[in-house]
């Protein structure tokens, strides 16, 4: 079972890979609340950037996410650590009884039988855990980056970049003019954006 340090950080890093690039293009009339006048930047070809680890991990969603991610794993846990000791209460118990002859060989075949199908169950739950809770962690990254996706249209509407790329380390931008930095400014519109969401939900 993952920790819940590990699902907070698998969110993020497996995002930042998903990721690679974004490219949003398109122009409009509405300008996004919470962002910056960046006119300035159009006169570098109409391409800027954005530093991706640093939007997600200031991005109030990718944070919800994380923290929805780790409670469900506290409580996978939880489960599975009651049911695993309630199993080892019955494989002591079985084996007070056969030690001190308390139960006849073909009542302990059967208690040891019963062991065995119910460990079996215990290692299917606990499967079935880890595979729920990685499904949730693939899906809630997708969320998370195709909201971005969408946001950075509207972010372009009255800008009118070319490209707006995706900066991170390790990456295939190896070097780029901190004047195209967008960041701080899709950080805000997201923010904006996603928590007068969340607020009428």
């Amino acid at each position: 079972m993952n920790k819940r340090s590990v699902a907070g950080n698998t969110l993020i890093i497996a995002v930042l890979i998903a990721a690679g690039a974004f490219l949003a293009t398109g122009c409009g009339k509405n300008k996004p609340a919470g962002a910056s006048d960046t006119s300035e930047k159009k006169i570098h070809g109409g391409i800027v950037y954005v530093e991706l680890d640093s939007v997600i991990a200031h991005f109030d969603m990718a944070k919800d996410k994380s923290t929805e991610l780790e409670e469900k794993t506290k409580n996978s846990e939880a489960e599975l650590a009651s049911k695993s000791q309630a199993f080892d209460r019955d494989v002591r118990d079985f084996q007070n009884k056969v030690q001190k002859g308390l139960v006849t060989r073909a009542t302990a075949a059967e208690m040891e039988q019963t062991l065995q199908q119910q460990q079996q169950t215990l290692l299917a739950r606990r499967d079935e855990m880890a595979y729920n809770l990685n499904e949730e962690s693939l899906v809630a990254q997708r969320q998370v980056l195709e909201y971005i996706n969408l946001y950075l249209a509207e972010f372009n509407a009255d800008r009118g970049y070319q490209y707006i790329l995706a900066k991170q380390f390790p990456g295939p931008v190896l070097y780029s003019d901190t004047t195209l930095d967008v960041t701080t400014d899709v950080i805000a519109g997201l923010n904006t954006k996603y928590n007068a969401e969340k607020a009428k939900k």
